[in-house]
């Protein structure tokens, strides 16, 4: 597959090939769906957690007694039903994290990169450095791009001067190109990548060693 390489100013430079091993694979959407909720699910902390009837401090002696009273049966403040009493069914600590294979997790990563390529919603950028932090420079670098929609940019390796431009502006964010995942791409409209972050790419997840 080949594309445009843009300049910060939005004008094409020269055009590349990208891997088709990375870059046009076919969805798979059960898999990626599985890397997805799994990458969620190993997000949660899982330490909820609420008191029975048997741990909450309290008597256990029943509050009145049985008959000749006018009101309902009742035992211990401790039940559920009454305040302050233990909670019925309640969460407790659990680990929520879900595995995966190896081979899945990198093919997760391929269809969702291969989609964005597929949907021309994929930007790649001949370099993307700033000289000092300046969010209205990044703004304007997205407005010659094109991008008028949410974007995650996508470097080899984390630029500063780049992550603060652009934190403050609503619905992007920067990531370096090792610690990219399925959850990030599909969170984003626009993906925006520096050409040695494709390369960076293309060397994880796109060869016969690469890793995840």
């Amino acid at each position: 597959m080949e594309v445009p390489v843009y300049s910060l100013a939005g004008e094409v430079v020269r055009n590349i090939e990208l891997s088709d091993s990375v870059f046009a694979v076919p969805f798979n959407e059960a898999v990626v769906h599985q890397a997805l909720v799994r990458q969620r699910a190993n997000a949660r902390q899982g330490t909820a957690s609420t008191q029975t009837r048997a741990e909450v401090t309290g008597s256990t002696a029943k509050i009145f007694r049985q008959k000749h009273t006018g009101m309902a049966r009742a035992g211990s403040r401790k039940s559920p039903i009454r305040r302050g009493g233990g909670v019925t069914f309640g969460p407790k600590p659990r680990d929520y994290r879900q595995d995966m294979p190896k081979k899945m997790r990198q093919l997760a990563i391929r269809c969702v990169l291969s989609a964005k390529a597929r949907d021309k919603e994929l930007r790649v950028m001949e370099e993307l450095k700033l000289d000092q932090p300046k969010t209205k420079e990044m703004a304007g670098v997205l407005a010659a791009l094109g991008v008028d929609s949410s974007a995650l940019i996508v470097t080899d390796i984390p630029e500063e001067n780049l992550v603060k431009s652009a934190r403050n502006l609503a619905g992007v964010k920067t990531l370096p190109a090792n610690i990219l995942s399925v959850a990030d791409i599909l969170s984003y409209k626009m993906l925006l990548m520096t050409e040695s972050a494709v390369r960076r790419a293309e060397r994880l997840w796109g060869g016969s060693h690469a890793s995840v």
